[in-house]
């Protein structure tokens, strides 16, 4: 009686410390629950949307999560494990580690992941653009690449775009182009990111009159980093200038109908969607 009863607590106790989250599941045990989903939402709210956008959508740090092919992961345990343990060489950091929550639960993390699949477009929208047209564009009369960077192609100037594809939406490439100062990223500084990088415009005034104009790189409470439009990086020292201003105005120009046309742009944002699924 008393080894039966042993036996029985151990197998209670198993069932009850994996609960109905346990990580080595094949599929995730709350898929396809609303409620799960919605708490999901909160979750990924607090811990998630600093980067990856409120909806999944993508924040131009991590990745549009609405799509249903995803570079890292291809089923629900996948995500279960980027999301545990991060992904190494990249911005994405390890559960609990980011700044922003608090570290989540085996549940928790799988309430999200059930609000991710809520969240996907399960048929990817066909593209209005011609890839290969969008590349002449971006490395010919468009003069992108004068200032982006494409596979180790461009300018350094303006925020590498290789990727940019997978990490936003068809309509936010749009309005980054036509409207480039709307959605100007803000810098993110937590240890576990590598990307302080904001692109604010900056204009400062030495001592002798010289003007700079150009983005930030870096700065302290003594100096600034800033690059011009010719990619010459100019070390500063703040005590040594006439004038020093910031402003959140983007440097790059806005692009619209009459300069760019909206044929034009929809081959664009083909050629970077292209390359952002590879």
């Amino acid at each position: 009686m008393f080894r039966r009863s042993c036996v029985w607590i151990a197998l209670w106790a198993t069932v009850f410390i994996a609960g109905p989250a346990s990580p080595a599941d094949d599929r995730n045990p709350l898929a396809g629950d609303p409620k799960a989903a919605k708490a999901g939402e909160y979750e990924f709210r607090i811990n998630c949307a600093l980067c990856h956008g409120l909806g999944a959508r993508g924040g131009g740090r991590g990745p549009d999560l609405t799509r249903a092919q995803k570079k890292h992961t291809h089923s629900d345990p996948d995500m279960f494990q980027v999301i545990s343990n991060g992904i190494p060489g990249t911005a994405m950091p390890a559960n609990g580690t980011n700044g922003q929550g608090v570290g989540m639960t085996d549940e928790e993390i799988w309430e999200i992941i059930a609000y991710i699949r809520s969240q996907e477009v399960k048929a990817g929208s066909k593209s209005l653009g011609n890839a290969a047209k969008g590349k002449a564009l971006f490395f010919g009369d468009a003069n992108c690449s004068l200032c982006h960077m494409v596979a180790g192609k461009g300018g350094r100037l303006g925020p590498e775009l290789t990727g940019v594809g997978g990490s936003r939406t068809r309509e936010a490439i749009i309005d980054s182009v036509r409207n480039p100062s709307r959605r100007l990223a803000w810098g993110l500084t937590e240890a576990t990111k590598e990307f302080p990088h904001e692109y604010e415009s900056a204009t400062v005034v030495t001592v002798d009159g010289k003007k700079i104009r150009g983005v930030t790189l870096n700065e302290d409470s003594f100096t600034v980093q800033i690059m011009d439009s010719n990619e010459r990086i100019h070390l500063l020292e703040k005590d040594g200038l006439r004038s020093f201003e910031k402003t959140r105005d983007s440097a790059m120009p806005k692009y619209d109908t009459e300069v760019l046309s909206n044929k034009d742009l929809e081959d664009l944002v083909a050629y970077l969607t292209s390359m952002g699924a590879q």
